[in-house]
């Protein structure tokens, strides 16, 4: 069809539509070349993406040797493990060594795939942290029972003379003999300062306290030896003591299941031993590894990791003594009352117990 001067009209994409769809097209074509509400169409821009978080990291452990379920030091860091899980959701990697030899190549297996923080539990561990630290300066590391100086490792040490000070108050309150005994591990100065404590603390009762005690060894297997313990013990029972204390790892086993034997008193460490023998465990001095084991765990889950020395006692709850049912009926009211003054006092700096590190040899040998 022609129009009046001879033109034919060009098909259009919209032609057979009604008049208002063909509205529609065009305005729906405007749109892509109009600026909405003043701005360019080349300053629309697509939506951001909502970046996804960062996952947690999740946490190492390397257990000393004697294994997790120990009865003592690795059982207080295995509940600290305990904790954090329940109280996180969060998994947990764990090995536990059967030879000191074994526990570079755990951490370097754990900060290769990047676990955080990667933390040792005992002073046996401290060189292959110290290396293990150098070859991952981006790792994060700790140590249970030592000091390492490096800018990727957080060390987190007791102040056994305290919680060894209120053992040697209740000890030499317990006492019907008159002598008291004391088995430790390894004859280092960690267990030197706990003998020391224990010494003080029967001292401040009674000046006639005697105290006997032997060391089980020279090497870390001096931990783990409660068989060795046991025998130590027996032999202190000899001399007269019916109160012996174990600072000995593993090898306390041997020295509590002694004491009950005999019929007389124990005194156990590190975790709370009171339901191994109920009624011939005197108390339990705690050296709070759960504690120092979880909140190493938090500070780098929490984004507050720091590195440096964490030192805990009985004052922030590193250190501590156990009242249960298992002990109730072993501790007089007047027991009770003169080791919560002990704490007391510890605490607020009045009785300050001597530390065979840093103040230098017993002044009780």
């Amino acid at each position: 069809m022609t129009n009046r001067a001879g033109f034919r009209p060009k098909k259009t994409a919209a032609r057979g539509l009604s008049g208002r769809a063909r509205v529609r097209t065009l305005v729906a074509g405007l749109a892509f070349l109009v600026p909405v509400a003043g701005f360019a169409a080349s300053e629309v821009s697509p939506p951001t993406a909502i970046p996804t978080p960062e996952p947690a990291p999740v946490p190492a452990i390397v257990y000393s040797v004697g294994g997790k379920f120990d009865g003592s030091f690795n059982e207080s860091a295995f509940a600290g493990v305990t904790r954090f899980k329940n109280e996180t959701g969060s998994d947990v990697r764990e090995f536990e060594i059967a030879r000191d030899a074994q526990s570079l190549q755990a951490m370097r297996n754990f900060a290769g795939r990047g676990f955080a923080p990667i933390v040792a539990i005992g002073f046996n561990q401290a060189g292959a942290i110290h290396k293990a630290a150098e070859e991952y300066p981006a790792s994060k590391f700790g140590i249970i029972d030592m000091v390492i100086d490096a800018p990727n490792v957080a060390s987190y040490v007791f102040k056994e003379q305290e919680g060894a000070y209120i053992a040697g108050v209740l000890a030499a309150m317990a006492t019907k003999s008159g002598t008291i005994g004391f088995v430790g591990g390894m004859d280092i100065p960690i267990i030197r300062r706990f003998l020391c404590g224990y010494r003080a603390g029967a001292a401040s009762v009674s000046g006639d306290v005697k105290v006997v005690f032997n060391m089980t060894g020279d090497t870390p297997a001096a931990f783990v030896d409660p068989a060795r313990g046991n025998e130590l013990a027996r032999a202190q029972i000899d001399q007269g003591a019916d109160v012996i204390i174990q600072a000995a790892g593993g090898t306390g086993i041997g020295v509590l299941q002694a004491a009950s034997d005999a019929g007389i008193l124990g005194i156990g460490t590190d975790s709370n031993q009171n339901a191994l023998h109920p009624g011939h465990v005197l108390t339990s001095i705690r050296k709070r590894v759960d504690n120092a084991v979880f909140e190493s765990f938090l500070a780098v889950r929490e984004g507050r990791f720091r590195p440096g020395v964490r030192v805990l006692g009985v004052g922030d709850g590193g250190m501590d003594w156990v009242l249960d049912k298992n002990n109730a009926s072993l501790i007089t009211s007047e027991m009770k009352a003169a080791a919560e003054a002990a704490v007391a006092d510890i605490s607020a700096g009045r009785i300050k117990v001597h530390d065979v590190v840093s103040d230098g040899p017993c002044p009780l040998e």
